[in-house]
């Protein structure tokens, strides 16, 4: 069976949303959320790349995404803010995930555990920060 990549990016935002909102270091994070229902069905190295990613590239990531922001990332829910990081890392740091494939999982992780219209706000920034970010990509790959 094939390990799901959607399912990692749902592990890794709820191992980000713990970051942020505890401050536990990721090793310790992942190693608990190893015990939870449906681990054994994510792409475990994949989850693994994301939430190491994103923590240790945080700072960069958040200046990339703050260029299309309305407001400051700390005014964000804590899971539009993960969800735009993981997007922000996939974009930059994961050239095998298709443009429209960041957007579409980030859209998608926004809609099921973000606010109500949180999916909008992500798919907006990340629609803008992609062309940046990959403009030798088209949008429709």
């Amino acid at each position: 069976m094939k390990k799901s990549r959607r399912k990692a990016r749902e592990f890794a935002l709820k191992a980000l949303y713990e970051w942020k909102l505890s401050g536990n270091d990721a090793a310790s994070i992942a190693l608990h959320l190893r015990d939870e229902e449906g681990y054994s069905n994510i792409d475990d190295k994949y989850f693994l790349i994301l939430l190491n990613g994103v923590v240790q590239e945080a700072a960069a990531l958040e200046a990339a995404v703050t260029p299309y922001l309305d407001r400051k990332l700390a005014e964000l829910s804590p899971i539009e803010s993960a969800v735009l990081l993981i997007g922000a890392y996939e974009a930059l740091h994961c050239p095998d995930v298709p443009y429209r494939v960041v957007i579409n999982e980030a859209v998608e992780l926004a809609k099921s555990y973000g606010g109500t219209d949180g999916h909008k706000y992500v798919n907006g920034v990340l629609d803008k920060l992609l062309p940046a970010v990959r403009p030798h990509e088209s949008r429709t790959r």
